[in-house]
């Protein structure tokens, strides 16, 4: 590799008809993507998760606890293998499902445990007088979590999902190996066929920079415009 930075390199064409900034674009593309499915994913599994740890029901905790400790205790790239290559295997409808589904799913399941912690301890930071007076006035329970108490824990845990998020972003970089064409998979070819690492490696982690800092503002945004004076997390 030559002592000077070339950032032409983007302007060169592949072989494939497009040049290597097009590849970029398209690799970033699918970063955000995966990112933002699996993060659907998370939001919802872990939400959902996180309610059965606070409610009465002891199935429910059990199920929402074994849940939660079988997801963030494996591995993540273990977890993306064990869809790729070992589910299928079981599952043989699931041979026809595009890998991009499977790390998907397996990234979002991996997340959603971190989540169900963050809902659950939202959930529990709020006053025991908030469920009683739901359920007083006649709401039955998942009335008082839908209006009551949901609403207000949501406010309570934008900062660490925001953080959550952020990391579903650097955690898509796994994908890679299973053959998804995301940013740390272009990085690795892209440089491997230029000999241009220096320009490839900066270009990639600023892209991953820019889509991690767009969601920390975005969050804050929305932190900022749904908090509660008085509340956990609340302005004054």
């Amino acid at each position: 590799m030559g002592s000077k930075w070339d950032w032409q390199v983007f302007l060169q064409d592949t072989g494939g008809g497009r040049t290597y900034l097009e590849w970029l674009m398209s690799a970033w593309g699918w970063t955000l993507s995966v990112s933002v499915m699996s993060l659907v994913v998370a939001l919802f599994v872990g939400s959902l998760m996180g309610i059965l740890r606070t409610t009465p029901n002891k199935l429910f905790v059990a199920i929402g606890e074994s849940w939660t400790e079988l997801f963030r205790n494996i591995p993540l790239l273990v977890q993306i293998f064990l869809w790729y290559h070992v589910i299928p295997s079981i599952f043989l409808s699931l041979r026809a499902v595009p890998s991009i589904v499977l790390v998907v799913f397996a990234l979002g399941f991996f997340t959603s445990a971190r989540v169900s912690e963050q809902v659950k301890a939202g959930i529990q930071a709020l006053p025991k007088g908030q469920r009683y007076a739901g359920l007083a006035m006649g709401l039955t329970l998942p009335q008082t979590y839908r209006y009551v108490l949901l609403p207000m824990a949501f406010r309570i845990v934008i900062p660490p999902l925001t953080s959550e998020s952020m990391n579903i972003v650097k955690n898509s970089s796994v994908a890679f190996a299973v053959s998804i064409a995301e940013l740390t998979m272009f990085a690795m070819q892209a440089q491997e066929e230029t000999s241009r690492g220096i320009e490839v490696y900066l270009a990639v982690t600023a892209l991953y920079f820019i889509s991690a800092f767009a969601i920390n503002r975005l969050a804050l945004f929305i932190e900022h415009r749904v908090q509660v004076p008085g509340m956990i997390g609340g302005g004054k």
